[in-house]
């Protein structure tokens, strides 16, 4: 039986089951609570502001603190520290390091597409330069903070208390555009990231305004407004449209970035590479520490000497470049120069091999996870990000709406009642100045409101003059058209709509800008490296050590090998070929021929070249040309066939490729070129019954499996072996007296054992033990 723990919560002497709850329950329900706490308290943005909640309660400080645009656009920047403090004091009481953290990243133009604080300072740089401590910066709000800020004061947004109970904060800021497209966010919560990119103010906001007129718009309409991210950096985007717009349709993507450069010519035909913009998230340092990982490599851990990879690409790469510098400043924020080795390098070499090994070329993560209306945190796509910014805007205007026709009406009202008090100064200076009680005798006589009689008794003298009562019916006038106007728009949708989409266009004609990044798809650049086709001969020791030796006349017999080892086999390839290597367990290796060792030596051991699994042992080696046809098979009967091309893999651990029971072991068989056409495979059981069927009867599996069956086995046999051929076949075997034998078989002979694949077959005669094929050299 399990034994439940339980804790107390209740009183020491409390004896009373309720106050106890199960450890496994009380874990469960507070790590859901800390989750949920990172989740909406730290880590995820909103969709209506696009804020992280520290980041919401920096900018409201701020613009408390009148670090604001109001009324002055040269408004005084204050300490880091003392927005710091302030934030502390009053809104969030965590460490100071993240709050700096926070407001740091908001003024940093190379992170943020729209900084939205103004800062004075070292606030680091793109190349991962730390800012300086917040007792040396000094910051304030940008412009574009008045979006976010402007009518936080208008009955917009909902408040609540501070942790504290001292004060109130917003829970949202009434954005008037969706700042989470804008500047985008990074996170990560308990369970939960979020990766959103930044995107181009002027195509956000075409792309709402669209959406507002029309909430049936077309994926396509949309994303001809909305074509793709926009990163403060620039860059190129590579991605094809498709890419891009399922990654916008399902909230998940990995988009392909690449940077800008050009080719600066100088004197006597030289020229140099300059590179402009680099892609999101890459800086120069990065670059320049990638060329020097590349040209001067550092030996592996657990390794003696730098690998035959380390030391191919160290080659390729100073082939083509000869220096790199970085010659950034205030003027060109990225300026990275590359020199060829020699004019006569060809450009699209030199810039294919620094895009393919450096990170001039990356991926975008995207990944739309944020708080949405419902208050969960949800993955959306961008058309559901807009639609549900867009009703948060319309409700933010409309509450704005009530609000200000609250105030106005208030206005007229007050106004209204001054205006009688002017038709009737006379006795209204009368009734305060004999009345013990003036307030209540105005309202009686004048039957005033309230606020409108404490209005009339706080009046100055000099407002009953008679140009006051012109001024009074002037403001009268604006103040009930502008009455007219709000009422209109909370009574009619239309008009709520156009009010919207005025303010957005205005928006967007006020801070918009050109967009930065480039949308141009292009394929991504693969490494390729350069290899001699020519002839070579790889030898394979029987405890597999690999070498490859020039040409195809070598003499295989004169090779020598360590202290007991010997031949295991020799392949005539080319360069370019692929080395196979087949696994006890099925798994497929490959190794290409021009990165094994030459020479006159040993050679080097198969095991590291390949990540080998633990247990498994090497069945197969096989080094031909790509297009070269063969047939995979298990012992238990069951084959197909591949190509060399399928069993090639790029990872050193290999591929899954032939599917195998445990116990069962690999076999294989070449299908020799038509000279002459090998059209039969055969199949040696081992009881000694051999069946041959035609090879067009087996399917080409490029992707491997466990095979058709080759020939119908007892419970007690298994498959030894099978082979290719066109006319002849030798069997080799033992026969009486153990002695070892072979039957060569020709057409007439084989004859008898041909039938359809999947058949019992029939004994060879002449043998008792059968122990493997052959194809007789023509």
């Amino acid at each position: 039986m399990t034994q439940q723990t339980t804790i107390d919560f209740g009183s020491p002497a409390a004896d009373d089951d309720s106050n106890q709850l199960a450890l496994a329950a009380y874990a469960q329900q507070a790590y859901l609570e800390y989750a949920l706490s990172v989740v909406k308290g730290r880590a995820l943005p909103a969709y209506s502001d696009g804020q992280k909640p520290v980041q919401r309660r920096i900018l409201y400080s701020m613009q408390r603190m009148g670090l604001g645009w109001s009324g002055n656009s040269g408004a005084k920047p204050v300490k880091g520290a003392k927005v710091v403090g302030d934030v502390l004091g009053n809104f969030h009481p965590h460490g100071d390091q993240s709050v700096y953290d926070a407001l740091v990243r908001m003024a940093q133009d190379f992170a943020q597409r729209y900084p939205l604080i103004d800062g004075h300072g070292n606030f680091g740089s793109r190349d991962g330069d730390g800012a300086a401590a917040m007792r040396y910066t000094e910051a304030r709000l940008a412009p574009i903070a008045r979006l976010l800020l402007e009518e936080i004061d208008e009955g917009t947004v909902d408040f609540r208390a501070n942790y504290d109970g001292t004060t109130q904060e917003p829970i949202d800021l009434p954005a008037r555009l969706p700042f989470v497209l804008l500047n985008g966010a990074s996170g990560i919560a308990v369970g939960l990231a979020t990766e959103v990119p930044s995107h181009n103010l002027r195509e956000v906001a075409a792309a709402a305004v669209a959406l507002i007129r029309d909430d049936k718009l077309s994926d396509d309409e949309l994303f001809a407004l909305l074509p793709g991210p926009d990163f403060p950096g620039g860059g190129q985007l590579i991605s094809a449209p498709e890419e891009i717009r399922a990654a916008y349709a399902s909230g998940r993507g990995s988009l392909k970035l690449r940077a800008r450069w050009k080719v600066e010519d100088l004197a006597r035909g030289q020229w140099q590479i300059v590179v402009t913009e680099l892609p999101h998230g890459t800086s120069s340092q990065k670059v320049l520490e990638e060329i020097e990982e590349l040209t001067n490599p550092k030996v592996k851990l657990g390794k003696k000497a730098l690998t035959a990879d380390q030391l191919q690409l160290k080659a390729s790469v100073l082939a083509v470049l000869d220096a790199v510098r970085d010659e950034s400043s205030k003027d060109a924020a990225v300026r990275l120069v590359f020199e060829p080795k020699s004019r006569t390098v060809e450009q699209q070499d030199l810039i294919n091999t620094l895009l393919a090994h450096t990170s001039l070329e990356s991926s975008a993560p995207v990944n739309l996870t944020m708080i949405g209306a419902d208050g969960r945190p949800v993955q959306k796509s961008l058309r559901q990000i807009l639609v549900e910014w867009i009703g948060f805007r319309q409700d933010t205007v409309r509450r704005r709406t009530e609000h200000r026709l609250a105030k106005v009406n208030d206005r007229i009202h007050v106004l209204e009642g001054r205006q009688l008090v002017l038709l009737n100064i006379d006795e209204v200076i009368r009734i305060i100045r004999e009345s013990d009680e003036p307030k209540s005798a105005l309202i009686a006589r004048f039957r005033l409101s309230d606020r409108q009689a404490e209005d009339i008794l706080e009046i100055r003298l000099r407002q009953l003059a008679r140009l006051e009562a012109i001024k009074i019916e002037q403001e009268l006038s604006n103040l009930r058209d502008e009455a007219a106007k709000l009422q209109d728009i909370l009574g009619s949708a239309t008009a709520l709509r156009r009010t919207v989409i005025k303010e957005i266009e205005q928006d967007a004609k006020q801070f918009g800008d050109d967009r930065r990044t480039l949308i141009q798809a292009e394929k991504r650049v693969v490494a390729e490296v350069k290899i001699v086709d020519e002839p070579v001969t790889v030898i394979v020791s029987q405890k597999g050590w690999i070498r490859a030796l020039k040409g195809h006349e070598v003499d295989v017999a004169a090779q020598t090998f360590k202290a007991g080892d010997g031949l295991w086999g020799a392949f005539r390839c080319r360069s370019v070929d692929p080395l196979i290597v087949i696994g006890s367990n099925g798994r497929v290796y490959s190794v290409l021929v021009s990165t094994l060792p030459g020479g006159r030596g040993d050679g080097q051991p198969i095991t590291t070249l390949i990540d080998l699994e633990a247990g498994t042992q090497i069945a197969h080696y096989l080094a031909a040309a790509p297009a070269t046809q063969l047939v995979l098979a298990g012992t238990q009967g069951y084959g197909l066939i591949a190509q060399v091309a399928d069993l090639v893999s790029r990872q050193k651990g290999g591929k899954t490729f032939l599917t195998l029971e445990a116990g069962e072991a690999p076999l294989l068989a070449l299908i020799p070129p038509p000279s002459p056409a090998a059209t039969q495979l055969a199949a040696l059981a081992s009881s000694g019954r051999l069946l041959s069927f035609a090879l067009d009867e087996l399917k080409h599996q490029p992707k491997g499996g466990r095979g058709l069956t080759l020939m119908d086995l007892d419970a007690k046999e298994r498959l030894l072996a099978v082979a290719c051929f066109s006319n002849a076949l030798r069997v080799i075997g033992t026969g009486r007296g153990g002695k070892a034998k072979e039957e060569l078989l020709k057409a007439s002979a084989l004859v008898q054992f041909a039938g359809k694949r999947a058949r019992k077959g029939k004994p060879v005669e002449g043998l008792t033990r059968a122990l493997t094929l052959s194809v007789p050299s023509s």
